[in-house]
């Protein structure tokens, strides 16, 4: 059965950071580019960083240079390190899994940026 789960979000002030992880199990992790995207209320979801299986990494405009995506081949887990956090990054955030065939999501985690 596939899973992609979710953690590390929270309430966190203006400027601060936050690690998001997504622990995959059920596939061949190292054979997916796997995403992270996020929609805020009231919007739609939006790609924010991408890591291929070679390590192509591509990132949203208003997420570069304060957003690292990262995995871990080992640990089937793929993490979103969230610096210099703004008010308008609120969202819930969903680790996604793109295979040439099959495309996988999580439940998502709800990052709140608020002082």
């Amino acid at each position: 059965q596939v899973q992609l789960v979710e953690s590390g979000g929270g309430l966190v002030q203006p400027g601060g950071s936050l690690r998001l992880s997504c622990a995959a199990s059920g596939f061949i992790f190292s054979r997916y580019t796997m995403n992270w995207y996020r929609q805020a209320p009231g919007k739609e979801r939006e790609l924010v960083a991408s890591i291929s299986t070679t390590g192509w990494l591509n990132y949203a405009d208003s997420v570069k240079g304060r957003f690292t995506i990262s995995r871990d081949n080992d640990k089937n887990t793929v993490y979103l390190q969230m610096n210099s956090l703004k008010p308008e990054d609120t969202a819930v955030y969903f680790c996604n899994a793109r295979g040439s065939a099959m495309n996988y999501w999580g439940k998502g985690t709800l990052v709140t940026v608020s002082s």
